[in-house]
């Protein structure tokens, strides 16, 4: 379609920061790297990260992605673990099948499983603010040989049985912020008298600082594009992060999902994108845009982020090693 001239130009004002966290990266470069050392297949249990363009993009070089390790024949091929973590009797079942195995969970992700798994050696009650059946929390889930007690909200605490002096240990799904879980970290503290937590500086830094930025953008613009899939925790808390601010937002995987109705009117639109989407399809919602009329596109300066995490140790090596 070619654009209307007679259209005034659209703004447009891109977050930042956006996109692709270290985490993520790290991920993907895993399964990328493996595939260059060792060739294809390299299987990969779940979805390495939460993008059907990503995954896709990966099947298409040599990645087979399986929902559970018993669909994997016998095979000396990698078996890369996702982002998002996995449950201790994963890797065991791993070890019991003679797998390669790599490991893409996210550092911030593991540092939360050590803690689950100090408390639970300390005698504490671990309990999980997060989201039932996100990957990340039935992993973590799964850190300790004992119950871990998931609350989704303030009133998940209130239904807690344990004694008020029960020695308590809570740690939080990384894809939640600060702000997401302050309230819940208020019930929990007002609750038991006995009770640890993690330092808010573990919380994920991708997380907080893409929400800061919403909220940032939300006071700039008409209507908010959140780029990112239907099945990803802190893209869909994007959208809400702009909702609740009173900004009509909307998540799109890609350009083709833009619905030309959403513009009415507006003379200002902003376009974030979860950790888990890469840029590519922010340029592709932009082209879209395009497509409807003349733009004008600005970034709305944030937080820098140079955080780099290692790939595992295993493909460190220039080559494969037997």
């Amino acid at each position: 379609m070619t654009p209307d001239v007679q259209k005034p130009q659209l703004s447009v004002v891109l977050c930042s920061p956006r996109g692709f966290c270290a985490g993520v990266v790290r991920a993907i470069d895993t399964v990328e790297r493996a595939l260059k050392l060792y060739g294809a297949p390299v299987y990969v249990r779940h979805e390495i990260v939460h993008n059907r363009y990503v995954v896709e993009s990966l099947r298409e070089k040599g990645a087979i992605f399986v929902a559970e390790l018993n669909e994997i024949p016998e095979t000396d091929a990698p078996v890369v673990f996702s982002a998002h973590g996995v449950p201790k009797a994963i890797p065991a079942e791993a070890d019991k099948r003679n797998f390669f195995t790599l490991d893409a969970t996210c550092p911030l992700v593991t540092k939360v499983h050590r803690e689950a798994a100090i408390h639970f050696k300390r005698g504490r009650e671990i309990i999980l603010i997060g989201h039932a059946g996100h990957p990340e929390v039935e992993g973590t889930m799964g850190q300790v040989p004992g119950p871990v007690l998931l609350v989704q909200n303030v009133d998940d605490v209130a239904a807690l049985t344990l004694p008020v002096d029960t020695p308590v240990a809570y740690i939080t799904q990384t894809t939640l912020s600060v702000d997401d879980t302050k309230d819940i970290i208020s019930a929990l503290n007002g609750r038991f008298t006995d009770i640890q937590g993690p330092d808010i500086r573990d919380i994920c830094y991708a997380t907080q600082n893409r929400q800061s930025a919403v909220r940032d953008l939300s006071k700039l613009v008409d209507v908010i594009l959140v780029v990112g899939a239907a099945n990803s925790s802190n893209s869909n808390r994007l959208r809400e992060i702009g909702s609740e601010a009173g900004v009509s937002s909307y998540l799109i995987a890609d350009g083709s999902e833009l619905n030309p109705d959403w513009l009415k009117d507006a003379k200002a639109v902003g376009i974030t994108a979860g950790a888990s989407a890469p840029e590519v399809l922010v340029d592709n919602v932009i082209d879209a845009l395009r497509r409807i009329g003349p733009v004008n596109v600005s970034v709305l300066p944030g937080r820098e982020e140079n955080i780099e995490f290692r790939l595992p140790a295993e493909l460190s090596a220039s080559s494969p090693t037997s």
